[in-house]
């Protein structure tokens, strides 16, 4: 297996091995997150009536490389409906 890590999917970018937080969502898309803190900040930010832009250093902060399925007002009430799963299953 090839040295460096992994990002953009539902795996450990180190271990390369499946997220245990992962959820179906807005037609066949997985939500994933690697613990309670992240799951934390994806609802804040879904969640928010107003998402307000903050720049960091690389230009880009980590919502702003969210995909769109996931920012989408329409999609808001489903993306909250599966994090609340993503929630459910931390307290197993």
């Amino acid at each position: 297996m090839p040295g460096g890590t992994v990002w953009g999917g539902p795996v450990d970018p180190h271990f390369r091995l499946p997220l245990w937080l992962r959820a179906r969502c807005c037609g066949g898309n997985t939500l994933w997150a690697f613990n309670e803190s992240h799951v934390d900040l994806l609802e804040d930010y879904v969640a928010a009536p107003v998402r307000e832009r903050r720049i960091s250093p690389s230009g880009m902060s980590v919502l702003a490389r969210l995909p769109v399925w996931m920012k989408t007002a329409g999609h808001r009430d489903e993306v909250l409906r599966a994090i609340g799963r993503l929630r459910a299953s931390l307290d197993r």
